[in-house]
């Protein structure tokens, strides 16, 4: 009661003032209804987006006036600007507490927002909170929001919520319910494939609407898999024959029409209640009908009682029913055929057609079209209507006859109809369509025509207006038939076809729509029956090359055929003069970029070249249709075999015993002069510790983290011995001049084992590596380090190695015990001028050191302590030591 008192009082202050509205906002609508231009128009909207910053963002905003700030970015929404800034103050009353507020929150999200939208993740909570209230109200505007906000990833978070609603007491929400999990189904499949039994429960609910919401998913899953569902063909025809009786509320009826919609609470009021109008019950169930029925006999017989009652009680004089009839004429069509129908359905198309209405002869023509597959006899009875159609203004219309004439063609018609779409081709600039006339002429002249000659004829005046939109195949087909002929031993009329062809290709030469068939046409055939030269035959190929100097594909037809041109004289042994314009094509051919236009101009060259007998020999006359024998084998090249084998080549191994093989190693065993290795790099053997006493790593990172870990570990004696430390005198710093203890003799031998480098003590050469490091390093630019920075996001001048990339910062905690690199230059010199500790290991960047002698050897005390197992134990513990 409460909450009716509540909606009373909302609708009261509703109707005072223009909805409740202030002045100011009524102005900004008057303002805009009343704007002369789109500038005026920019100019209002920029001035509100002004003013909602300012007032949007103030402290103790009354709730009633941010509701109008929102409808406000709604309307700026709407008319094409950018309202981002208020996003979240619509979202946020999302989770007001009023009905009014939260109603119109949802409203301005489902507008404002995309389900991908970064603010999705912060109105989820409050649709599952909404979803669970006891206010249906709250519950059908959460569910609006689902079905437009809720994506694949959050479909999860709400989906039980979903479920449970569709056993909700009020019809309203069921339907929502349906609808929801209807998105969910197109969205992500998999996350609703449990719950698709679920419609099939719904397909018998009580109220109609809800029955009408569930034909919506049932058809995309019939659409989908139709032998699932054929257990329902009785459901859907029980259905169908109580709309058809009438036995569904008045409410339901549309124009003195049974149930043409289905109704769900929304946005239309139709017999004083609040319904939206979301399906036509009985034409879904049509639709669904013709794909149960479709090629099933069973299932179709029990269709014809009900669709005859449709067609027999339907209506005719309103679109409703006009609409009803052509869905039956579709779900006729669709199913196993039967006679009664097909009459019943002849009748409707008749009255149709002899409307005055275009609509009504569109959906005839369309219905024709689709009975002619069952029936062709049907056109008959149509032949002047369809005409009329064919003649009719309306352009529409005519382009839907043309589509019954393109079903209707047999080899009786076809010149008829091929002739009145090419000239309807000929009339009409949309080049979409008139791509798809020429397909379709090209289709049925190929299917049926009377005679080669025709078929010629009818592809020259296709190529003509619209040879540029034709597929190549097409061409392919024309050259192939003009080359074959009529397929008889009547040379004459071959002749008498190929000398029409090159005429009607001399006289379109001038703006030619597809220059690869004419110069093919013009380079076999054009000197035959000599009414034409060879000079002025080649004179109009090089004019083709020329006019399409930047297309490759003609200029290769173009050489082409004009060498077949001289081949032919020359065979004839008539005398071959090249014209200046051929020549000078050949030389720019020669010098092209392109090999296989080079290739073609060198064969024209060494073509005429040759002698008479030569040439026959290349080309001979009229051979392009005789059939090429082709040795697979390659037998000629067996005494070539034979000769390389027996002085020592390998024999040739069969694609199938290449696949075959299961072990390669065979192969390798079989010959042994196989240059080539198969197998793969034996893996590295781990380290050891050598004996020495100075131990510098390798560059291999790999390697030298292993020792680094191995070597600092802690062990037994060193524990025990709190005298052992870190002897740092003698080592080159990281950063600054190097530093090298004077007091060490110098020793030029350098070894390495193992991944390790031992160096004697007091090596210059060895301190080369790093110097050269250092200049590398210090002679990059600044503007290659700012290009370095700007392309890959940091410094060039730092290497990128683990060891050292840390050096130059503060060390962490976790900081290797042996780093050198992470202490000052201050602090390294201090520590060399202090009393110099036993030395264990430097296991720093790889550099070259030279270091006194250490007074206390650490190896001879760690003999007998570090084997193997202890190195690698050790270097567990150090990795913990460290973490």
């Amino acid at each position: 009661m409460e909450q009716l008192k509540t909606i009373g009082r909302e609708l009261a202050m509703g109707s005072q003032g223009g909805l409740g509205q202030s002045k100011e906002f009524l102005d900004l609508i008057k303002s805009i209804g009343e704007a002369r231009s789109k500038a005026e128009e920019d100019h209002i909207v920029l001035t509100e987006i002004d003013t909602l910053k300012r007032r949007i963002i103030e402290p103790d905003i009354p709730k009633r006036k941010m509701k109008e700030y929102i409808i406000r970015l709604l309307y700026i929404e709407m008319l094409g600007h950018d309202a981002s800034f208020g996003y979240i103050h619509a979202v946020k009353m999302t989770h007001d507490d009023t009905l009014f507020l939260k109603r119109t929150g949802y409203l301005a999200v489902t507008l404002f927002l995309n389900e991908d939208h970064d603010l999705i993740i912060l109105i989820v909570n409050t649709i599952q909170k909404d979803l669970k209230s006891d206010n249906y109200l709250v519950v059908s505007a959460a569910l609006n929001a689902v079905c437009r906000l809720i994506n694949e990833e959050t479909i999860p978070a709400v989906l039980p919520q979903i479920v449970h609603l569709l056993g909700h007491p009020k019809e309203a929400v069921r339907k929502k319910a349906i609808m929801a999990l209807h998105r969910f189904y197109h969205k992500s499949p998999s996350s609703v494939s449990h719950l698709l039994s679920n419609f099939r429960k719904r397909l018998c609910d009580n109220d109609p609407g809800v029955m009408g919401a569930t034909l919506c998913p049932l058809f995309d899953l019939i659409l989908n898999d139709a032998t699932s569902y054929k257990d329902l063909v009785v459901t859907f025809v029980s259905i169908l024959k109580q709309v058809a009786e009438r036995r569904l509320p008045k409410s339901y009826d549309y124009h003195q029409m049974p149930a043409p919609f289905i109704q769900n609470i929304g946005n239309a009021k139709i017999a004083g209640k609040c319904k939206t109008l979301i399906m036509q019950a009985a034409i879904k169930l049509l639709k669904i009908l013709a794909l149960l029925g479709s090629g099933d006999k069973k299932a179709s017989e029990h269709m014809y009682t009900v669709i005859s009652d449709i067609i027999r009680k339907c209506d005719s004089l309103s679109n409703i029913g006009n609409g009803i009839l052509y869905e039956c004429i579709c779900c006729i069509s669709s199913i196993h055929p039967s006679p009664k129908l097909l009459e019943a359905s002849a009748d409707v198309i008749s009255k149709f057609l002899k409307s005055d209405c275009h609509n009504l002869k569109y959906m005839g023509i369309d219905g024709l079209g689709r009975l002619i597959k069952i029936s062709p006899d049907i056109a008959e009875q149509h032949q002047l209507a369809v005409i009329d159609c064919l003649e009719d203004p309306d352009d529409t219309l005519k382009r839907k006859t043309f589509e019954l004439l393109y079903k209707m063609t047999k080899s009786s018609n076809v010149e008829v109809i091929v002739d009145r779409m090419i000239d309807y081709m000929i009339n009409i600039n949309d080049n979409h369509y008139k791509t798809d006339i020429a397909s379709r002429c090209v289709e049925l002249a190929e299917q049926f025509a009377p005679s080669n000659k025709w078929f010629i004829q009818t592809m020259n005046k296709v190529f003509e207006h619209a040879g540029d939109l034709v597929n190549i195949k097409v061409a392919h087909n024309l050259m192939r038939l003009i080359a074959e002929g009529f397929g008889e031993d009547d040379d004459t009329a071959d002749s008498q076809l190929r000398s029409s062809a090159v005429d009607s290709y001399l006289r379109i030469i001038g703006d030619p729509k597809l220059p690869s068939v004419i110069c093919w046409v013009l380079g076999e055939y054009g000197t035959a029956d000599r009414k034409y030269s060879a000079s002025y035959i080649t004179g109009k190929l090089c004019d083709v090359a020329e006019a399409y100097s930047n297309d490759e594909t003609v200029k290769a037809y173009a050489v082409t055929a004009i060498m077949k041109v001289y081949a032919f004289e020359m065979t004839a042994k008539r005398k071959v003069d090249m014209l200046p314009e051929c020549e000078s094509l050949v030389e720019g051919l020669l010098a092209s970029h392109s090999t296989d236009l080079q290739q073609r101009a060198c064969e024209l060259q060494a073509v005429i070249a040759l002698d008479v007998q030569a040439v026959d020999n290349i080309l001979p006359i009229d051979a392009c249709c005789e059939d090429i024998e082709i040795d697979k084998d390659l037998s000629f090249l067996n005494s070539h075999i034979e000769q390389a084998i027996e002085r020592g080549a390998q024999p040739y191994i069969s694609e199938n015993d290449r696949t075959g093989m299961i072990n390669i190693n065979n192969l390798r065993d079989q010959y042994h002069n196989e240059p080539l290795r198969f197998e793969a790099y034996e893996l590295p053997k781990p380290s050891k510790i050598p004996s020495s006493t100075d131990l510098v790593l390798v560059p291999e990172p790999s390697y030298a983290r292993e020792m680094h870990r191995a070597s600092s570990a802690p062990s037994v004696s060193d524990t025990s011995s709190p005298e052992l430390k870190l002897r740092l005198d003698g080592v080159q710093k990281k950063w600054g001049h190097p530093t090298y203890s004077s007091s060490t003799p110098s020793v030029s031998n350098q070894k390495s084992a193992n991944g390790v480098i031992q160096v004697d003590e007091g090596s210059h050469v060895n301190s080369k590596p790093r110097d050269d490091s250092k200049r590398s390093q210090v002679g990059i630019s600044p503007e290659k380090q700012k290009l370095a920075a700007s392309l890959f996001g940091g410094s060039s001048s730092t290497p990128h190695h683990k060891r050292s990339s840390s050096s130059g910062h503060k060390a962490p905690p976790r900081s290797r015990p042996g780093a050198t690199g992470s202490t000052s230059e201050k602090v390294a010199e201090k520590k060399l001028i202090q009393p110099p500790p036993p030395d264990l290991l430097d296991l720093g960047e790889p550099t070259s050191i030279s270091v006194a002698p250490p007074t206390i050897d650490p190896f001879k005390q760690l003999e007998g302590l570090i084997d193997s197992n202890q190195v690698s134990s050790s270097g567990q513990t150090m990795g913990a030591a460290l973490i």
